[in-house]
Parts: C-alpha cells; sequence; structure tokens
C-alpha cells in the first residue's frame, strides 16, 4: 500500500512542486513586506532623537529626556525610555538592566518571520531538485512505453525537470537576498540603540558619583 503510494507520487511529475515552490515565494515576499512596513514604522528618526539625547548628555535632566523620548515612537525611544525611567528610579544599574532588557524584546519582534524567509532561501533549491527527480523519474516511466506519444512526454518530462530546478533557484536567491538585508538591517538598528544606550547609562553614572562627592 505505502509502495504504491510512493510510486504515485513519483510518477506525479514536478507540476505540483513548482506549484509550491510559487507559493513559497509568495509566502517569503508577503513576510518581506510586512517586515519592512514594520521596521518603517518602528524606527525613531535620529534628528529627532539626537537633540534631547544630547542635551541631557551635557547636563540636562533625566526627567526631560525622558519626557521627550515618551513623546516619540519607534524602537529607539522605546528601549532608551525603559532605561531612562529605571535610571531616575534606581540609578545607573538599573538603568543598564533595563536596556538589555528592552532590547532582548525588541529583537524578538524585528526577527520575528525571518525564519519563514530563511528557511525558504535555504530549501528552495531543495525543493526544486526534488522536483527534477520526480521529473526525470516520470519521463523514464513514459519511455518504458514505447510509442510516439511517449517520446513527446518524455520530452515534456525532461523540460519540465529542468524548469523545476530554476525556479527553486529563481525563489531561493531573492529570499537569501532579502534575510541577509533585514538581518543586516536590524542588527545596525539595535546596534545604534546600544550605543546610545551606553553613553545615557555613563551619564546616569557620573551623575551618580558626582552625588556621592
Amino acid at each position: 500500500m505505502l509502495e504504491e503510494q510512493l510510486l504515485n507520487l513519483s510518477l506525479s511529475g514536478a507540476a505540483w512542486v513548482l506549484w509550491l515552490l510559487v507559493g513559497l515565494s509568495v509566502l517569503c515576499f508577503t513576510v518581506a513586506i510586512e517586515r519592512f512596513v514594520y521596521a518603517a514604522l518602528n524606527s525613531t528618526p535620529a534628528g529627532e532623537l539626537g537633540a534631547p539625547v544630547k542635551r541631557f548628555l551635557d547636563g540636562g535632566a533625566p526627567e526631560e529626556l525622558l519626557t521627550a523620548l515618551n513623546g516619540m515612537k519607534g524602537l529607539d525611544a522605546r528601549v532608551l525610555a525603559a532605561g531612562v525611567s529605571a535610571g531616575i528610579r534606581n540609578g545607573a544599574e538599573a538603568a543598564t538592566d533595563a536596556i538589555h532588557g528592552s532590547m532582548t524584546l525588541e529583537k524578538l519582534k524585528l526577527e520575528r518571520g525571518l525564519i519563514v524567509i530563511g528557511t525558504v532561501g535555504s530549501n528552495a533549491p531543495f525543493i526544486g531538485l526534488f522536483g527534477t527527480v520526480l521529473g526525470i523519474i516520470k519521463a523514464f516511466a513514459d519511455l518504458a512505453n514505447k510509442s510516439d506519444e511517449a517520446m513527446g512526454n518524455v520530452m515534456a518530462g525532461i523540460s519540465e525537470a529542468l524548469v523545476a530546478t530554476a525556479v527553486g533557484l529563481m525563489v531561493a536567491i531573492p529570499a537569501v537576498v532579502l534575510f541577509n538585508w533585514l538581518s543586516r538591517r536590524n542588527k545596525d538598528q539595535l546596534g545604534r540603540v546600544e550605543s546610545v544606550g551606553h553613553h545615557v547609562i555613563s551619564r546616569f553614572r557620573v551623575a551618580h558619583t558626582a552625588g556621592k562627592a
């Protein structure tokens, strides 16, 4: 029973594999568009963020910085606001922990869905190769039928098999590019936030030391 089902699958050809690749391509680009939109809506403009942070680093009140951050949108503002809020209440160490914890949460949000793109990019060539194997199996099965029509089916099967390989690569290459670009963008954004966060924490430590003096 199982052998018959496997044989029927092998003789089905590569057509269904092509449709599977098309579906994976649509899924991949849908996730990528959603990630682009999410990143655009969760990015704090550098110019808007820079002025209040600079005033704080130059000796401004942390409460003033927190008010400015709470009035902004984006990942950068949320992470820094968590750190400044904790720093006002409990000092530099609390600010450090709050920034690191907030960055971990934001990183999980940024990377949501990237596993889909990465999986499609790494496995689409193998799915295409699987379709190629099925196409060749079907072509040889048709070759066993020694008729003019069968010979035409053999050529069609081989062509279908090669198309499956090509489509697999066409799906995989953009998926890998998108995965690498989004991963790099997320890393750069979190790196910028971490850099500013270190400066903010340093300012809290200086203020704490001055208070003790």
